[in-house]
């Protein structure tokens, strides 16, 4: 579940409130270890999200670096490098896109 929750702070552009919010939707579902909240449970599951939201983007505007931003494309980039050199080219060659679960696509790509 977690994988999904990515480093938001120093990139070029700049991170989304979209990436944001699904930052914080990951973290809500692995904490309460609800994938889909109950209909009982789905208000305080949503206010935990913008909350959760709320408070992601006031540390990221508030954070300061010295550092240059990062590129999201080289990080991708780095990032498929990594999962190649874990699974193997043989994990790639294995799963045709079209194949892929969701699970599959947000890793490879």
């Amino acid at each position: 579940m977690c994988r999904n929750i990515k480093t938001l702070f120093n990139f070029n552009p700049p991170v989304n409130d979209d990436e944001i919010r699904e930052a914080s939707l990951q973290f809500v579902r692995k904490i309460t270890g609800f994938n889909k909240p109950s209909k009982a449970n789905e208000a305080r599951f949503q206010a935990a999200v913008e909350e959760i939201s709320g408070c992601t983007a006031r540390l990221l505007e508030s954070l300061e670096t010295s550092a240059a931003p990062r590129n999201r494309e080289i990080e991708t980039a780095k990032a498929k490098a990594r999962a190649l050199e874990r699974f193997g080219a043989q994990a790639r060659e294995t799963i045709s896109p079209g194949n892929r679960t969701d699970r599959q696509r947000r890793f490879f790509y």
